[in-house]
């Protein structure tokens, strides 16, 4: 060989090697680039499930405040409804004692009577009872019902169209905004 072919062989394979490396970082850099796609892709999907799941967590926990919120406006009106329960509760004695006044008085076989005063009262009564939505249960005669009623006795019905349902009311019955707020205590026929 000579000395003239060495060189150009060399830059021959100079060139060859050259060509090679650009390949080769061709193929790295690809092999980057697609690596980095999927690793990107990989990270939107990651990021898209966390950001579901934080919508979802999101909803939830508003649903459950409104529900909360909800909850609470309920339970203020029903206290509101129902705050002056205990008071109407110590009034009904002094209801009941005026019904039996009212009906002594109204007794052919007997000498009281009701002063006017003494009606007017009872009736004032009963309409503030009304207006603070307090309402006597309706008893007599009508069909025992153990959620409304509380049987004292049972007594032998006077006909057979009487078995099973109210004959007299011992104690009267109130609903406060139609909760009960006493049963009534009843006598039924059997």
């Amino acid at each position: 060989m000579t000395s003239d072919e060495t060189p150009e062989k060399d830059i021959v394979d100079e060139s060859e090697a050259e060509t090679n490396i650009e390949t080769n970082i061709g193929d790295k850099s690809s092999k980057k680039s697609s690596s980095k796609k999927k690793s990107s892709k990989a990270k939107v999907e990651e990021l898209e499930q966390e950001l579901s799941v934080s919508k979802d967590k999101y909803l939830r926990l508003f649903a459950e405040f409104e529900n909360y919120k909800k909850r609470n406006t309920k339970e203020r009106l029903e206290l509101m409804s129902t705050a002056g329960r205990r008071t109407i509760e110590k009034i009904l004695p002094v209801l009941d004692d005026f019904d039996r006044a009212k009906k002594s008085a109204e007794d052919e076989n007997t000498n009281e009577q009701l002063s006017e005063g003494i009606l007017m009262v009872y009736n004032k009564l009963y309409s503030v009872m009304e207006n603070l939505g307090v309402t006597p249960m309706e008893t007599t005669e009508q069909a025992f019902d153990p959620e409304f009623h509380e049987a004292i006795t049972e007594i032998p019905a006077p006909s057979d169209e009487m078995k099973g349902k109210i004959i007299d009311t011992v104690e009267r019955g109130y609903l406060l905004n139609d909760k009960i707020i006493r049963f009534a205590k009843v006598v039924v026929g059997k």
